[in-house]
């Protein structure tokens, strides 16, 4: 993987965020139409209902898989930010720090996290935010 930054941190899969996703859609609208033809015939109803019922299963699926991937993720990454301010100071994090704003701070370099954090508290700075005033960034090479 080429070093990360700003520019290219964030990560794409496109087999599951485009081709997946592209897949299910046309799923649902195949099996709307497939119950819409259904019931003007009158028969099969059943069967096309299941059909749609299946498929909206198969989208809440799609959606929850990566939602709890990423909150336990996003937990994780709070400890090891909390863990590792704590090596370098002794003291746990700013308490009015958000989950997002220490998601932004894992990408800064030791030698700016702690100034970054301190400002980050003080003036609510977004996850953004944050990511843009980094210098040196840090990868993170590991993430779901």
């Amino acid at each position: 993987m080429s070093e990360q930054n700003y520019a290219n941190h964030r990560r794409f899969v496109p087999m599951y965020h485009y081709v997946a996703l592209a897949l299910i859609i046309a799923a649902l609208l195949g099996s709307l139409v497939n119950l819409y033809k259904a019931v003007k015939s009158g028969d099969g109803v059943y069967g096309a209902s299941l059909i749609v019922v299946s498929t909206f299963i198969l989208g809440i699926l799609y959606y929850y898989l990566r939602a709890f991937a990423l909150r336990a993720q996003d937990r994780l990454i709070r400890l090891e930010e909390n863990f590792r301010h704590y090596l370098m100071n002794g003291k746990l994090l700013d308490p009015k720090l958000t989950i997002r704003q220490i998601i932004g701070l894992r990408f800064a370099s030791d030698g700016e996290f702690m100034q970054l954090e301190k400002r980050a508290a003080a003036e609510n700075l977004s996850e953004d935010d944050i990511k843009k005033a980094i210098k040196n960034w840090k990868g993170d090479y590991y993430r779901v």
